[in-house]
């Protein structure tokens, strides 16, 4: 225990072991969250549904998402993270597959709000999990590198969807039919990967020593003792003042993150793309969040995190969403996406760290969980509001004018209000 390196060692020994999976996960996750943003590009006509319609099925996860987040997260506070993320792992998985073999737009629309309950707890599971393994300075950079992971499925997304349209009448299947259950088979497979490797927690973990056990527990336990305690049931975090007040700040984020997201391919289709060339393009902004959320993260560590860590992207992402749309050629319209789709989820790791401080133990898996719930509500609304938005006014300027306002309140949402978050919490530095 007086080895001054032990701290560094165990930190790398449980980064090696621990994100990588973590990641992998992560990535298929959101390669079944966003693979129907290709399979669109023929499932509208292929079950005669309209934009609105499409719209309105994609969004339901986020209501599925959002009513079982929060208890999905306290199960897992309960009967630990290897068995429930495996679970999540396999009934997403087989909702995808349904997916394939949907037959009309009440279908799709069950079937949607049923891969947002499966999925429910994955994400805010996750960061409560970061919470037991590591101490506050690292968990941006984690979360940081955790989110690397849905750039990176975006970007394989692309590559694997556009592809797959272009498997249509193999084995009798439509290409978007394709793209459904050639995406759903990963996070079967993957199910005893996780029951095999993944350790509920530290003192399950094999890869650490005995004296690595116990220098962790004992920062988790400093850190813990000097935040302030939050009494009785977890349930009651979900009506925390702060974690509310969070909630309602990060709205923002996945309604501009989604609104950009969901419809960057028919954006793309828009310059004359076709599905193949569509897929390669989507590649270079997601890379761009990639770099972003290493990037932002790593420079918050090093140098404090402030405000600006997470109001500095808002600000440019809402630019660049206008760029967009305002500034003359496809390549520099282009480049404002790749420029905004970085920016808006660099915000979020940083975002991240301030409710991990605030919260601990089994409150932090429901304050999470209720952040993340009512925050990506958001997207429910960005897969509503852009084309009913386009719809109405025939405009490619309007949608976009709206997600970048929204960006700009929520920027100086958190611009004003997370120093006092901070000092009720010992976070955010100003």
């Amino acid at each position: 225990m007086n080895n001054p390196d032990i701290g560094e060692r165990t930190l790398s020994r449980i980064s090696r072991q621990l994100m990588p999976l973590l990641c992998l996960m992560y990535l298929i996750a959101y390669i079944d969250r966003q693979n129907v943003s290709f399979a669109k590009l023929e499932m509208v006509d292929a079950l005669g549904l309209s934009e609105a319609a499409y719209g309105l099925g994609a969004s339901l996860f986020f209501l599925g998402y959002f009513l079982f987040e929060a208890p999905a997260n306290m199960i897992l506070a309960r009967v630990g993270a290897r068995v429930w993320f495996a679970r999540i792992m396999g009934s997403w998985g087989l909702v995808t597959l349904a997916l394939g073999f949907t037959q009309n737009a009440a279908m799709f629309y069950v079937l949607r709000f049923l891969l947002g309950a499966a999925e429910a707890g994955f994400f805010p599971g996750v960061l409560y999990v970061l919470t037991l393994w590591y101490p506050k300075a690292r968990r941006g950079q984690m979360v940081g590198w955790f989110m690397s992971a849905s750039a990176v499925a975006s970007a394989v997304g692309s590559l694997i969807g556009g592809a797959l349209l272009e498997l249509d009448g193999v084995a009798g299947l439509a290409g978007w039919q394709w793209v459904f259950v050639a995406t759903a088979l990963p996070a079967l497979l993957l199910v005893p990967l996780v029951l095999a490797k993944l350790p509920s927690g530290p003192g399950e973990a094999r890869f650490l020593s005995a004296d690595e056990k116990a220098w962790l527990a004992a920062e988790l336990a400093a850190e813990a003792g000097a935040a302030a305690p939050m009494k009785g049931a977890a349930w009651r975090a979900l009506l925390d003042r702060r974690v509310l007040l969070l909630a309602a700040l990060y709205f923002g984020l996945p309604l501009g993150a989604y609104g950009l997201s969901y419809w960057l391919p028919t954006i793309v289709k828009g310059f004359g793309a076709t599905n193949l060339q569509n897929g390669a393009i989507n590649v270079i902004p997601w890379a761009c969040v990639a770099l972003a959320l290493v990037l932002v993260p790593r420079h918050a560590a090093r140098h404090g995190a402030t405000r600006w860590h997470i109001v500095g992207p808002m600000l440019i992402a809402a630019a660049g969403l206008m760029g967009s749309v305002l500034l003359p050629g496809v390549i520099v319209k282009f480049a404002c996406l790749c420029v905004a789709a970085g920016a808006v989820f660099a915000a979020q790791p940083v975002f991240w760290t301030v409710p991990q401080r605030l919260l601990t133990g089994p409150h932090a898996a429901a304050g999470l969980a209720a952040i993340n719930s009512i925050g990506n509500l958001g997207g429910f609304v960005a897969q509503n509001a852009v084309p009913a938005i386009h719809d109405a006014t025939g405009s490619n300027l309007a949608p976009m004018a709206v997600l970048s306002l929204a960006l700009v309140i929520a920027a100086a949402g958190f611009f004003f209000t997370l120093g006092r978050i901070g000092d009720l919490g010992g976070g955010t530095r100003r």
